[in-house]
């Protein structure tokens, strides 16, 4: 059978290992926003995608959405996932194009220390010419961060920078010598961190992902 046009979905916020009693709110998905926020939790694995709508049931966000499972075309579900943008390793790093730098630990399940924001750490202590944000992104240009993957919760490209000695203490300096006092307590992380994530969403008519 065809892929629906549009799915009724139910929703709640997500309680581990209780019974919620929290109101479930019904709403209408088209198969786009179904499959955009899929793509989030899945990748962009059609089997794994193909499995979650069988299932009828993923959570996202916090919240568990649920709907009447269906099974999917393997065609039908390549075309429909061929609009979504894939991993594009030739993308260049592009400092000014980050929004987010997101410091996480090392090894097999990272944690996630801070989720730095441009806004925020653009903010410029008095007397000082630059910002920890700007610095920062200056450190990470001349190391070139490699691409990782495109990550569809973000809608971005995510470049990662290893950190070591050298690249460390120059970053520490600048939190030091730029941060504003609201984030020097925060980028205490970079003690922890084993590398920055940097959040590069693509200009405007480069990304392939349907407004939800």
């Amino acid at each position: 059978m065809p892929l629906p046009e549009t799915i009724p979905v139910r929703y709640t916020e997500e309680e581990a290992g209780y019974v919620t009693v929290r109101p479930l709110v019904r709403q209408t998905f088209r198969l786009n926003e179904l499959l955009d926020m899929i793509l989030s939790v899945s990748g962009k694995d059609a089997a794994r995608v193909g499995q979650l709508l069988h299932s009828g049931t993923v959570v996202y966000h916090f919240y568990r959405y649920s709907w009447t499972g269906f099974d999917a075309d393997e065609a039908e579900l390549t075309a429909a996932l061929a609009q979504f943008p894939d991993d594009d390793p030739s993308r260049p790093f592009d400092a000014g194009q980050c929004t987010n730098a997101l410091f996480e630990t090392g090894g097999a399940n990272p944690t996630r220390l801070l989720d730095l924001n441009r806004v925020v750490a653009s903010k410029r202590r008095i007397f000082r010419g630059q910002s920890f944000w700007a610095r920062l992104l200056e450190i990470a240009a001349e190391e070139k961060p490699a691409y990782q993957k495109y990550s569809y919760g973000r809608r971005a490209d995510l470049y990662r920078l290893e950190l070591d000695s050298e690249n460390l203490f120059l970053i520490e300096q600048a939190a030091q010598h730029l941060a504003p006092g609201n984030l020097r307590s925060p980028l205490r992380a970079l003690q922890s961190a084993a590398c920055i994530l940097f959040v590069c969403p693509r200009p405007p008519g480069v990304s392939k992902s349907p407004p939800r």
